[in-house]
């Protein structure tokens, strides 16, 4: 059984150590849903942690249909992220009828290799989850993120069952959205995948003293001071309520 923490930090990856985890997703912008990371980010979390990093290439917040110039970046990110050495690289690319742009998707899955290539919660957004599994697979994909084209894994159970019984070991699926210690359980037994991925987040005080709270940086009513981090103490309730029969 592998549990991944998606972080967006060092403080996080270092979390994510303590308290268990078996791997790492890197990431910025978590609030976005996870874009690609910082040279040095990526450098600063090889250094202090010893967890295999899965690498975000995702150039931007929202939708997943790119431009030629996002296309463009996310290959030459790829091209980095290999010569960082990290274990894997993430991301997923749709047309605009929201079916696997097949043509991109397996030119990025080429130019990482020899990484390892998970394909992201893109597919959660679709338009014939059984069609883009079987073309993930013969793509050669090595692992797809999903909730089950719901909100949360734990809501995408019954997906999540069906594209691990149609998959027949030929890629690995691994559930994530809302993955918590009260329901990691269940969506294991319920579902019989062998990897999850949560944050294990919580939203800690700022240590600033002085506050303005009229000016915000970024969405109106998003504070500035609170910082939200992956939590040691979450992630070993999550490990702790992995069915030790799956270890």
């Amino acid at each position: 059984m592998t549990l991944e923490i998606c972080i967006d930090s060092v403080a996080s990856a270092l979390a994510a150590e303590a308290g268990g985890a078996d791997r790492v997703e890197l990431c910025d912008n978590l609030v976005e849903g996870g874009t690609t990371p910082s040279h040095g980010m990526v450098d600063l979390v090889k250094e202090r942690c010893s967890l295999p990093i899965m690498m975000m290439i995702r150039p931007r917040g929202g939708d997943f249909f790119y431009t030629e110039e996002e296309y463009a970046v996310m290959k030459q990110n790829i091209r980095w992220a290999k010569s960082m050495g990290v274990q894997g690289v993430v991301f997923g690319i749709l047309k605009q009828d929201g079916s696997i742009d097949l043509e991109r998707n397996k030119e990025l899955i080429e130019l990482a290799r020899p990484l390892e290539v998970t394909f992201h919660r893109a597919f959660d957004v679709c338009n014939d989850p059984l069609r883009a599994l079987d073309e993930l697979i013969v793509m050669g994909v090595d692992r797809l993120l999903t909730s089950g084209l719901q909100a949360t894994a734990e809501q995408g159970i019954p997906l999540i069952r069906d594209l691990v019984q149609r998959q027949q070991n030929e890629i690995n699926i691994m559930a994530g959205g809302g993955v918590r210690p009260h329901n990691v359980k269940k969506i294991i037994q319920e579902t019989g995948i062998h990897e999850v991925h949560a944050t294990g987040r919580m939203t800690f005080p700022s240590p600033m003293e002085y506050t303005n709270p009229v000016v915000f940086m970024g969405a109106p009513g998003q504070s500035e001071y609170t910082r939200t981090q992956t939590d040691v103490g979450l992630v070993r309730e999550m490990v702790r309520e992995i069915p030790t029969n799956l270890l």
